[in-house]
């Protein structure tokens, strides 16, 4: 049986599901989880506790689907089929989950908590720190969710073809405006990760086009010869 953490967390999160944040209520969050509004005050302390708890479990979840959704393409994938697949994931996950959602854009409404939204949506924290562990800001999980790109494709490809080009960051391109290197691997991933954000945002069509989209982008980065052009 799941601890009383989980159960409350799972509570809390379908109760999203037919009302906002302001409409759900510590009680009825206790009395679907099976344990004591007691017991729930011990866990999270209070509703604002419970709420950054919750959104931390998701974008938790969410990161690590991305890791194994980067994995699914299987050895010999190149870098734009990887990150078309970590593509795929982040739409179709963003969709579904409000919380998601809300997380990487910065929008919340007022069906989700504002936890899930923070009042800084740009700033990033160093890795580990206190900061890092409290409830993610969309730069610090979109720079999450590129870190996880990089290693994958970088691992990926040095696997099938040898080390990738720029994946050390010494082979990467001049600087850009912003002091950070252009070129190479990692900023072809970067690229990639801010394209399907972009899609998150504004939809343009079926997942799996955007997601193909994307692969093009990142092949026609890193020079592989499959890039196909953007019509």
């Amino acid at each position: 049986m799941p601890a009383a953490r989980e159960l409350l967390l799972d509570a809390a999160f379908a109760a999203l599901g037919s009302r906002p944040w302001s409409g759900v209520r510590m009680v009825d969050v206790a009395a679907a989880a099976g344990v004591s509004r007691q017991t729930l005050y011990n866990e999270f302390g209070s509703k604002d506790g419970l709420a950054r708890a919750l959104v931390r479990r998701e974008t938790e979840a969410f990161l690590a689907g991305v890791v194994r959704a980067l994995a699914g393409p299987g050895p010999g994938a190149d870098a734009g089929e990887r990150c078309a697949a970590g593509a795929l994931w982040i739409l179709r996950t963003a969709r579904v989950n409000p919380l998601v959602r809300a997380a990487l854009t910065g929008c919340r409404g007022d069906r989700v908590p504002a936890a899930a939204a923070p009042a800084d949506p740009t700033r990033r924290v160093p890795p580990g720190s206190a900061a890092a562990r409290a409830t993610p800001t969309p730069g610090g999980l979109a720079d999450g969710v590129r870190d996880r790109v990089v290693e994958a494709v970088t691992a990926g490809t040095a696997g099938a073809r040898g080390p990738a080009r720029g994946a050390g960051g010494g082979a990467a391109g001049p600087a850009g405006d912003a002091g950070r290197p252009v070129g190479g691997v990692p900023w072809a991933c970067e690229m990639a990760v801010r394209l399907t954000l972009s899609y998150v945002v504004a939809p343009v069509g079926p997942d799996d086009e955007a997601a193909a989209d994307v692969a093009r982008l990142v092949r026609a980065l890193v020079g592989d010869g499959r890039g196909g052009g953007f019509t």
